[in-house]
Formats: structure tokens, C-alpha cells, sequence
């Protein structure tokens, strides 16, 4: 089934050079560039996507870390993208992502509570939905 889902470079991914290699690998996969955009965050936009971890205690240090540097957001789309693009980036801790994804090949460990783990992928076609309308309200 087609879908789209929603790929975020995040800071650490943005500062260190990285953008390029995980577009590559998304096109290496197959899957189709619908939109792209450089992007600086705001609270705003963090409260709205990440709505379920508002209320905890480290979502400071997740705000913190989302806007010290610019993320790049990607709309990307293509058969079952959704699944193929978590598998493609890893398990959430970097040290722990497999070698030849995305986070095991490019995430480490930083000091802090914020888990810096380069990129971000929706976890099911709904929250898809719900955060493209977030970072591209005019092609939700």
C-alpha cells in the first residue's frame, strides 16, 4: 500500500553533515522525495507533534535539544514507507540500532536526558497524517 510518512532530520543529524547520506539511503531504498524543507523549530510546533510527552518531565530538555540548530523536514512516500522507513533508521537508542541503519550507523551517545538519535519517523500511517499536517500544513 502507498503512504507517506514523515522523516525529520534532527539537529545532530543537520550539524554534522549527515542530511545527504539519509536522503541517499531513502532513494537507495526506493522511496519517492515528495517535500523538503530546512526548517527552525519552535515550541509551538514540539508541543503540537510531540502532544503525548508535553506533561513529562524531560520534554524541556526534548524542546532544548529540537531547537538548538535547524532540523530538515521530509515528506517521503512509497509501499508500506511507514514500516520500511523505521526499519531503515533503527531502534530508538543509537547504541543500540543495529549497524546499517541510519542511527547505528550515525547515532551516538551524548550527554543529557534528550535522546539524540539523528532522525525521526512517524510510527504508524496516522501519526504520519497528524505530523505532516504539523510541519507541511499546505500539503496535509
Amino acid at each position: 500500500m502507498t503512504e507517506r510518512t514523515l522523516v525529520i532530520v534532527k539537529p545532530d543529524g543537520v550539524q554534522r553533515g549527515k542530511t545527504g547520506d539519509i536522503i541517499r539511503r531513502i532513494e537507495r531504498k526506493g522511496y519517492c522525495l515528495v517535500a523538503l524543507e530546512m526548517v527552525q523549530a519552535t515550541e509551538t510546533i514540539l508541543r503540537e507533534h510531540y502532544a503525548e510527552l508535553v506533561e513529562k518531565s524531560f520534554f524541556p530538555e526534548i524542546v532544548s535539544y529540537m531547537t538548538e540548530s535547524p532540523v530538515v523536514a521530509i515528506i517521503i512516500e512509497g509501499e508500506n514507507v511507514v514500516e520500511g522507513w523505521r526499519s531503515l533508521m533503527g531502534t530508538t537508542m543509537p547504541t543500540q540500532a543495529a549497524p546499517g541503519t541510519v542511527r547505528g550507523d550515525f547515532g551516538r551517545d551524548w550527554p543529557g536526558n534528550a535522546v539524540k538519535n539523528v532522525v525521526h519517523g512517524s510510527d504508524s500511517p496516522a501519526s504520519a497524517e497528524r505530523e505532516i499536517a504539523i510541519w507541511f500544513p499546505n500539503l496535509a
